[in-house]
């Protein structure tokens, strides 16, 4: 048998979900298909059942899943084990991934993480800065960094910090059109905001407690697409401070009235707390973001 086909079948049986599982695999879905069908070959047995779009466990993939996890258990405990220990005057070693909400790890969390493989060179990290929501649950990252606080599973959660979001226009845009000296002048403005219906979390839904426009000049799942909308002068648009006061052609607008207040939080699986590399990350994502206050929460 080809072990490693049993690395395929752990993701899609956590997923349940033939791209999600290639996502997290870093392989196409077409290689994950191929795995599967040839470890169903070699055991004689059907691990899936297709079920609305979702790959669902039969009984020999239940059965399997077992095995599979007891392996993984085997190779953690490896991790925190004397071999690891050993090896501890190299530094931590080996993969993790970090999930992260897309404006703050573009913006913030990419070059801190480019220093710590620096410090630790046995020390590879992904980053996942995507706009939308990361499960540890379905085993998609080591650490993730959130908006809103995990409630469930036994995970390890600890408030990372708080950050700002004011509402910011283009500086010729704002010359050319009316002033905004109160929220009833918005109603003369174009705006950028999220797509609704795709929103990933509903820390987000910020701009309905301020003005509901009547139509968007431009809508995008990217906070990164949006920023660059309102740069090239298409409207308004809450903004994290992180990422727009640093651009001098933006302006905040109404400030004061305009000013958002969210806070990151990050979570680990309770039992990555002893795996050197995890505990290692965890430990310097926290002091790094300490150093980002200034950045994350400037003065109105």
């Amino acid at each position: 048998m080809d072990w490693d086909h049993l690395r395929f079948f752990g993701e899609l049986a956590r997923n349940g979900s033939m791209a999600a599982a290639a996502r997290r695999l870093g392989v196409e879905h077409t290689t994950v298909s191929r795995r599967i069908q040839a470890l169903e070959k070699q055991l004689g047995a059907v691990l899936f059942a297709r079920e609305s779009g979702q790959w669902r466990l039969t009984e020999a993939g239940r059965q399997l899943l077992t095995v599979t996890d007891a392996m993984q258990s085997a190779v953690d405990g490896l991790e925190r084990g004397p071999l690891a220990q050993s090896s501890a005057s190299e530094g931590p070693a080996g993969l993790v991934r970090v999930g992260a909400t897309e404006g703050f790890g573009t913006q913030m969390l990419a070059g801190e993480l480019a220093r710590l493989t620096q410090r630790y060179p046995l020390l590879s990290v992904d980053l996942l800065a995507l706009p939308r929501m990361l499960h540890l649950s379905s085993r998609e990252a080591d650490i993730v960094i959130s908006l809103e606080r995990p409630r469930r599973g036994s995970i390890i959660v600890t408030k990372l910090a708080d950050y700002r979001l004011y509402l910011y226009g283009q500086r010729e845009y704002l010359a050319r059109k009316p002033l905004v000296a109160r929220t009833e002048d918005l109603r003369h403005h174009s705006f950028v905001h999220y797509v609704d219906d795709l929103l990933f979390t509903r820390e987000l839904q910020l701009l309905d407690t301020l003005h509901r426009p009547e139509r968007f000049a431009l809508r995008s799942t990217s906070i990164t697409a949006q920023y660059e909308a309102v740069r090239a002068g298409a409207g308004l648009a809450v903004l994290p401070a992180f990422v727009a006061d640093k651009d001098p052609i933006l302006s905040r607008v109404l400030p004061e009235q305009a000013c958002f207040t969210r806070t990151f939080w990050m979570s680990m699986p309770a039992e990555s707390r002893q795996i050197p590399r995890i505990a290692t990350t965890w430990s310097f994502l926290r002091d790094a973001v300490q150093s980002m206050r200034a950045q994350l929460c400037p003065a109105q």
